[in-house]
């Protein structure tokens, strides 16, 4: 449940003066995401600093997808932001936890976002943002494979279980709900064998920390610097999973050029062969992005909130691409494609 702005107030005032050392407080809550919690700016008169962020958890404490490994000892927010924060990874301070109440007092980062810095950018000014993105996450993957323990994020991951849930995901909300689609039990079965091989194939890949929606409106800029926030969801992937997010994000849909100079630039900065990491990267664009698609139905079906809908066209074209060099899944394509033509057309 979350408080009403008379109980927020109460509840952040006494808190935020003793963080600041200020005086009258005012609280402003700011547009929400597709997520539970909510997040408030609290400005203190007289304080240093003088604004603070409040995330307020709500309901948001359980995951609704499956996700193995054993349940977490402390809020995975903080766990993942002491992690990163012994790497060096720039992320917000937290300044403290209200467990009781839910709410956290955090830095403010502002609102800066990558997102308003490469946003009807040219390519050669949104190359050099993105190519400081990708220096960021190969340092990340780099620290967390030094230090492969120490948090939440190393007890589960993307195996076969939860990739297979995303998959089904889409076919539940994507295809049948969005799309209107009534499979034949042909067509339900060669689905599921080939969402059973892209599982599998994805599950064998070598995994390491992943950030899990590294993309560009969860890194902010702040005095020259990226900053990263939206962690708590960190697990184990595949290595081209946070670039897929970034580079095939909702909201800032890159050329096709431009994709694959940073595609090239990833692979030359972790060191990693061009050709097999391209093929990786084709097939978990195809995972995730076909899981967004399904999930942005069900965030507007189950959740009420249609915001999310003017990006599965994007999310379907990324789809499509990917697919367009994947031909060994052709029937998969065929069948998805029945029901939503622009598949067919990567």
């Amino acid at each position: 449940m979350v408080l009403a702005p008379e109980a927020l107030h109460a509840a952040v005032a006494p808190t935020s003066r003793a963080i600041t050392g200020g005086s009258a407080v005012t609280v402003r809550t700011l547009p929400g995401g597709a997520s539970l919690r909510r997040y408030h700016r609290v400005a203190v008169e007289g304080g240093q600093p003088p604004t603070l962020v409040v995330m307020e958890l709500g309901d948001d404490r359980k995951p609704e997808e499956v996700t193995a490994g054993e349940a977490p000892r402390e809020l995975p927010f903080v766990d993942v932001l002491r992690y990163l924060e012994r790497g060096n990874v720039a992320v917000p301070r937290l300044y403290h936890f209200d467990e009781p109440g839910g709410l956290l007092y955090i830095e403010d980062l502002g609102d800066d976002t990558f997102e308003s810095r490469v946003q009807g950018a040219d390519d050669e000014t949104r190359a050099r943002w993105y190519r400081a993105a990708i220096d960021d996450l190969v340092a990340i993957q780099r620290y967390a494979a030094a230090n492969p323990s120490g948090s939440v994020a190393f007890t589960r991951g993307f195996d076969r279980d939860l990739l297979s849930w995303e998959l089904d995901h889409f076919r539940e909300w994507g295809l049948e709900a969005g799309a209107g689609a009534t499979l034949s039990p042909v067509e339900r079965a060669e689905l599921d064998r080939q969402f059973r091989t892209i599982a599998d194939r994805l599950a064998a890949e070598p995994r390491g920390f992943v950030h899990r929606d590294y993309q560009s409106r969860n890194i902010m800029v702040k005095e020259g610097r990226l900053r990263l926030i939206d962690f708590q969801d960190a697990l184990l992937g595949t290595r081209a999973y946070d670039l897929v997010a970034l580079l095939r994000d909702s909201y800032v849909v890159l050329s096709p050029s431009l994709v694959d100079r940073l595609v090239g630039y990833y692979a030359e900065r972790a060191a990693v062969d061009a050709t097999s990491f391209r093929a990786l990267f084709d097939l978990q664009t195809v995972q995730r992005k076909l899981k967004d698609a399904g999930r942005f139905v069900f965030i507007d079906r189950v959740k009420h909130n249609p915001t999310f809908l003017q990006h599965i066209p994007s999310s379907h074209a990324y789809v499509a691409q990917a697919l367009a060099r994947l031909p060994e899944l052709a029937s998969l394509r065929e069948i998805v494609a029945r029901w939503i033509p622009s598949i067919a057309t990567g």
